[in-house]
This record gives structure tokens, sequence and C-alpha cells, in this order.
């Protein structure tokens, strides 16, 4: 792997983003992230996982402004989407160790583990409507289903961008330390959850999101339906020009 470094601490194992400083994803990143949850879910000494990144930020989502060939992909073919549903399938626990930016899909990763450590300048953001299109990432289940209807919809429809502070209180965190301890945190909690029996926490994990990967992949066949649909209009080309000359868009509907 290029872009995923592994390693083992006692019986947790972790994954980590080698993509700074923004670790922007693509399907090759998000295809490898994948083969690293498979090959700890087939390792009977790790029980517990932590997904982190070097760099600045934990992921700031898809490069909009230099995208690569294989960013999302196309309905009825291979797609990105296709290898985020590999992640929600995995079996072990996962906790995200979220510094910096988790913006977009960015934050679609993030929530892809059961728990998140952040710290107070850790910044969350849906901010695909300010960008001009549809949420990706299975966002459009895991955020709601994480931080309620309302939250989400406010995060989604004004694509504000929450502190680690903010996002302790709306529930889309679990643990709030400063930076300097953030990696350590985000293995202890993983190591506490190694100290119960591997069977019945697999089992309880399963129970609690049973049928989530399935409707993962039914959310991200419209998602990426939506999506496609919104590259073509003028509001997602002025939403991308105003990102990359960090000014407020100006939207016309079209």
């Amino acid at each position: 792997m290029s872009d995923v470094r592994i390693s083992r601490e006692g019986h947790v194992g972790i994954a980590e983003i080698c993509r700074p400083p923004d670790n922007y994803f693509d399907m090759t990143l998000v295809h490898e992230i994948a083969d690293a949850f498979e090959a700890f879910d087939a390792d009977a000494a790790i029980r517990a996982v932590v997904l982190a990144s070097e760099g600045r930020n934990f992921c700031a989502g898809a490069n909009l402004a230099n995208p690569a060939r294989d960013t999302v992909g196309q309905r009825g073919g291979p797609h990105l989407y296709r290898q985020a549903v590999r992640l929600f399938r995995s079996l072990k626990p996962v906790v995200a160790a979220v510094q910096g930016a988790a913006v977009g899909g960015g934050l679609g990763l993030a929530l892809v583990a059961d728990f998140r450590v952040a710290t107070p300048g850790s910044r969350f953001s849906a901010n695909f409507n300010r960008l001009g299109f549809h949420p990706g990432f299975g966002l459009s289940v895991t955020l709601p289903r994480l931080v309620g209807q309302q939250q989400a919809a406010l995060m989604f429809y004004t694509g504000r961008r929450l502190n680690g502070s903010e996002a302790k209180t709306i529930g889309l965190i679990d643990v709030l330390v400063p930076q300097a301890e953030l990696r350590s945190a985000a293995i202890a909690l993983a190591s506490e959850i190694a100290q119960s029996a591997p069977i019945a926490v697999m089992s309880t994990r399963a129970t609690l999101r049973r049928g989530l990967a399935d409707a993962i992949a039914a959310a991200t066949d419209h998602e990426l339906a939506e999506q496609e649909r919104h590259f073509e209009t003028e509001d997602y080309k002025e939403g991308v020009k105003a990102m990359a000359e960090r000014r407020p868009p100006v939207f016309a509907g079209r």
C-alpha cells in the first residue's frame, strides 16, 4: 500500500492515511483503506482499529480544484462509493483520530468509524450544498443517524463549519482532547474496547449496525446519481470556482 501505512499496538490495528497535508481521497485511497480494514478483520489478534492520518488535516475530501480521474466514477461501473461500502462492511470497531479538517467526503470517511476522537481545533463540515451538489459518501444515512435529522439538515443546507467543541455538543464526536494527545487518546479508546471479549464485541456491533452497509449501498447509488446531475449545472461550476477564489459563491439556480 502506497498511501496507507499499517501498524499495530497490542490488539489495536492502525491504518494511517499518508497523503499530507490535506489527505485528499480518490478511489485508489479508499480502496487501500478498505483493504487494510479487511486485513485487520482477518487477523484474530486485532480486536479494534484506529483510522488516523498524517499532516494538517484528517481528510479534506476530494480535491475538486484538481480532481483525479477516479475521484467518483460512474453509475453502473466502478466508483469510489462502492469502495466506501466495503468500509461499512468491516467487522471490527473503528476509532477515527480527527485532526484539522474532516470536510465533505472527509466527513463521510470519519463517520465510517464507530467513534471519533478530535481536538478543539478540528473542523467538521458537510459543505456539499455550498459547492453546488448533493452530499455523498453515505452521509445522507450516517449523519442523521448520528446527530439527528434536524442537526444533519442544518449542516447540509448551510455547509457551516463546526469546531471540535461544537461537534462534541451535538454528538458528532465522542472524545475531545488537546492536539498533542489525539493519537494516544484514540489508541487508548481502541485498547479499552479490545479488553472486552472480541467475539461478543463483534456480535454486538453487528447487531447495532444491522442493515447499515446495505443502506449505505442504496444511499450512495442515489447520491451519485444526484451528484452526476448537479455536476452539469452552472451552480456547481460557480461553487468550485468560488472555493478556489476563497469568496462566497453567487448561485443562479441553474
